[in-house]
């Protein structure tokens, strides 16, 4: 097998730097944060409520950021896309479908865990006398 030379590699980027991925993970960190932020929040406003069903709660508020891709992807196809037919919306849509499923889940599962963590931060602390 033989091995990659350096230019194999520089002609495959063809000397050129692509931060995408850098930039791209940036945007990961900060919708990770942004979601742990709001379920935190919520649940905190809930739990000075006396209110200690948060479980799900938390699971649906962060990954409520889906709803947006949604309803973009929806605006995206009436007012960008130029498809009539039945197969290929059917096809746009049921792949629209299976991605805000996913981001949702992905979403819902960070907020989980980040108020899943603070509750037993928070509750850590609580000492009984």
């Amino acid at each position: 097998m033989a091995a990659v030379t350096p230019e194999l590699k520089t002609a495959i980027w063809e000397n050129q730097f692509y931060y995408l991925f850098g930039f791209l993970f940036l945007v990961f960190i900060i919708l990770v944060v942004s979601c742990s932020q709001i379920s935190i929040v919520m649940v905190y406003f809930q739990l000075c409520a006396e209110d200690y069903r948060w479980w799900w709660r938390t699971f649906l508020v962060s990954g409520g950021s889906a709803f947006y891709v949604l309803i973009y992807a929806v605006f995206y196809f009436v007012n960008k896309l130029d498809i009539v037919e039945f197969i290929p919306s059917l096809l746009y849509f049921g792949y629209t479908a299976l991605m805000v499923l996913s981001f949702w889940l992905l979403t819902g599962t960070i907020g989980f865990y980040a108020a899943y963590m603070f509750v037993r931060k928070i509750y850590a602390a609580v000492k009984i006398d």
